[in-house]
C-alpha cells in the first residue's frame, strides 16, 4: 500500500536550498512518532528521464541518524525534481515522504560581483556598475532586480 507504515513516522520539515551555483543541501526532522532506531534515506530524480540517485553525503545527528544531505554538481533543469525520503526500523514500517520541487525556486543567489563606483564631485553624480551573479538555470536576465541603498557619511 502507498501509505504503509506507522502514522507519524515519516520525516517532517523537509527543505532544500541550492547555493554556490551547483551545491544542494537538503534537511529534515525525524517523524515525531518514529522509533529511535529509524534511519532515513534520501533519493532524488532530476526529471522523469533521469535515474533516481541516493544521497552520497548524509548529514547525521548526534545519534548517527541521517537528517540531511549534501549533493554536489547539481544542475537545474526545467522539470520539477522528485524527492523521496524513506526510512527503516527493526520495530515497524516507516512511512515515506515525497515532494516535487522546482529547483530554480530554491536557488540562493550569490551577491553581484565586480562592483565599481565612480563619482564626479563636480557633476555631483556617481556611476555604479556590477556583474550579475552566476546562476545555474535559464531565464538568466529575467530573474534580477537590484536595489541600491546609498548612505551619506
Amino acid at each position: 500500500p502507498v501509505f504503509a507504515g506507522m502514522n507519524g513516522s515519516a520525516i517532517e520539515n523537509f527543505s532544500c536550498v541550492i547555493y554556490n551555483i551547483f551545491l544542494m543541501n537538503c534537511t529534515w526532522q525525524a517523524g515525531r512518532d518514529a522509533p529511535a532506531d529509524t534511519q532515513y534515506f534520501l533519493y532524488w530524480q532530476k526529471s522523469r528521464d533521469d535515474e533516481a540517485m541516493e544521497c552520497e553525503l548524509y548529514i547525521k545527528d548526534e545519534n548517527g541518524r541521517n537528517m540531511g544531505c549534501i549533493f554536489q554538481n547539481v544542475s537545474i533543469g526545467t522539470a520539477k525534481a522528485y524527492f523521496m525520503v524513506n526510512g527503516s526500523s527493526k520495530d515497524s514500517l516507516i512511512q515515506f515522504y515525497d515532494e516535487y520541487i522546482d529547483l530554480y525556486k530554491i536557488e540562493k543567489l550569490m551577491p553581484p560581483s565586480s562592483i565599481t563606483v565612480n563619482c564626479d564631485e563636480i557633476k555631483n553624480d556617481c556611476i555604479i556598475q556590477w556583474q550579475r551573479p552566476q546562476i545555474s538555470h535559464s531565464n538568466k536576465d529575467k530573474c534580477f532586480k537590484y536595489e541600491i541603498n546609498i548612505k551619506y557619511k
